[in-house]
């Protein structure tokens, strides 16, 4: 039950959370919508609007010659995992996100103010499942191993050293890549962050990508875009 939970909480994360609300890859109805973040949230690592900023954030910040090492993966593991899940960083002139057609909706406001609290939503079934051993390893054990995961991924995709040299700065961590359902060919990501795919190569397993394309065919996801579609790429255009 703890694994079937943790793929399709994963599932919310990297094909809602990341693929649709951050990087605006597909489109889809408002519903549809709203069930991917809430199984996004189901990881426990943030809510839709929050997970949205802290990715634009970091994602700023990584282009900055002088970036702090809180975005820049230069410490150790536990150094980062500490600070992402104990710690915040309060920026002098931080900038602005244009957040609004998130925050206009409000059920993703909601999501994002009682995201910690939306594990009982799914602790209740559960317990009237199974009890107390189905709620332990349905919640608290599936969130520690999903956020563990999750930090771990995003530290050493984003480590300096190691930098793919095929794109952007960014590391793939292959054996990662079925976990996290395409996540860790996260190179791609960077050469490509608008994409809907992003295994891109062939071997380079995406299962993201897979689900998208199964809501496509549903007519529950549309305008979907691919390198193929997106054009040149902005360093290619600048060196053209």
């Amino acid at each position: 039950m703890a694994v079937v939970l943790g793929a399709l909480s994963m599932l919310g994360f990297s094909v809602g959370l990341h693929r649709h609300f951050a990087h605006a890859a597909f489109d889809c109805g408002v519903r549809t919508g709203r069930v991917l973040a809430w199984l996004g949230v189901l990881t426990g690592i943030d809510g839709p609007i929050g997970m949205v900023r802290a990715h634009h954030l970091s994602h700023w910040a990584q282009q900055r010659h002088e970036a702090h090492d809180f975005f820049t993966h230069r410490r150790s593991w536990l150094t980062h995992t500490i600070w992402r899940a104990h710690g915040r960083i309060i920026l002098a002139r931080a900038p602005a996100f244009d957040l609004g057609w998130l925050q206009a909706d409000p059920v993703l406001r909601s999501l994002d103010r009682t995201w910690m609290l939306q594990q009982m939503v799914l602790a209740v079934p559960l317990y009237a499942a199974g009890g107390w051993p189905l709620v332990i390893w349905g919640v608290p054990v599936r969130v520690a191993a999903t956020v563990t995961a999750y930090w771990t991924l995003a530290h050493l995709a984003h480590r300096p050293e190691g930098q793919s040299a095929r794109h952007t700065p960014g590391n793939d961590v292959g054996w990662a890549a079925v976990l996290t359902l395409g996540e860790a060919w996260h190179s791609n990501n960077h050469a490509w962050p608008g994409s809907a795919r992003i295994g891109l190569y062939p071997g380079q397993s995406d299962g993201g990508w897979r689900f998208i394309q199964l809501l496509e065919r549903l007519g529950l996801a549309w305008n979907v875009r691919t390198p193929e579609t997106m054009g040149a790429r902005p360093l290619e255009r600048a060196t053209s």
